[in-house]
């Protein structure tokens, strides 16, 4: 006796119909958009990385129909679109919130707390890695290193820092995102939702007042090897944001008052106590010694 296909749980499937196209008036809006993009470039089919961004902006996510516009307006295959978008993680491939919530998971940030905040966050969100709130507001996912390790553990908000984080601190960010809260990144721009970001990344300019003079540079932990390589010998200090208490090279307190950050030192409202490694409760972080000390 002879099993069918269908009894067996097998299914053939028929082939995939082609995408959809956008509606006339977005189409377009996004052409005219694209033809700016291609514009910037000698090859049209190096402006496909920003293009992905521009229909990223349209709809959340890289959908079928972003990817067949793609390949349309620079003489590509569906393909050859889908191969990149499916490469780099910057694209999304299916829907997604307003505000992607990444926790770094990288070695460095792991060690320092990074594993348990993004446990923490799956119990608190009720989400696992990838997925979005029933809100539709926060789509959280573990991501690799965001080359800010000298903050870690650091959680990245629609592509924004935030610096010295613990289970506490994630979760008020979290549930400030969702109830509309004002958020505040410790360094960059002032939040917008993944769409702006999208659009911002496709290389058009984020016009919100403001928004550029704040993008601000590196921290001052990013540039203390630079001070020590110019010859500035002044005693390294900790300092934490929410006691303004300070330490001198060797550990020891120093009764300095409470600490005011410049505009390069910015601290986010979200930015956790740097005085204890989340891994590692027993044992307060301090300044690091010089070698030889």
């Amino acid at each position: 006796m002879t099993t069918s296909s269908s009894e067996r749980g097998v299914s053939l499937g028929m082939p995939e119909l082609p995408a959809p196209a956008y509606p006339d008036d977005v189409r377009a809006r996004l052409e005219t958009d694209a033809r700016e993009i291609i514009a910037r470039y000698p090859d049209s089919r190096s402006a496909l990385l920003p293009l992905l961004h521009l229909v990223q902006a349209e709809e959340g996510h890289v959908t079928r129909t972003g990817m067949r516009f793609c390949a349309d307006v620079l003489e590509l295959t569906t393909a050859e679109v889908t191969a990149v978008a499916t490469f780099y993680t910057m694209y999304r491939r299916k829907p997604s919130g307003d505000y992607q919530v990444g926790v770094c998971t990288n070695t460095l940030c792991a060690v320092m707390g990074g594993d348990a905040i993004f446990t923490e966050l799956q119990e608190h969100l009720g989400v696992g890695n990838g997925e979005t709130t029933d809100d539709g507001k926060v789509t959280l996912e573990h991501i690799e290193c965001n080359a800010a390790c000298d903050f870690a553990p650091v959680v990245m908000v629609n592509w924004e820092f935030f610096d010295n984080q613990t289970p506490a601190t994630a979760k008020r960010l979290v549930d400030d995102l969702r109830a509309g809260r004002p958020v505040e990144p410790t360094r960059g721009a002032p939040l917008c939702t993944f769409k702006e970001t999208a659009r911002i990344l496709a290389g058009f300019p984020d016009e919100r007042p403001g928004a550029v003079e704040a993008s601000g540079g590196a921290g001052p932990a990013s540039l203390v090897g630079l001070r020590l390589a110019r010859g500035e010998t002044a005693p390294a200090r900790v300092v934490h944001p929410r006691e303004g208490a300070s330490q001198d090279r060797d550990g020891a307190p120093q009764d300095r008052g409470a600490h005011e950050p410049s505009p390069s030192e910015h601290l986010s409202s979200h930015d956790a106590p740097q005085d204890t490694s989340a891994s590692d409760p027993a044992h307060p972080a301090g300044p690091t010694a010089e070698e030889g000390e």
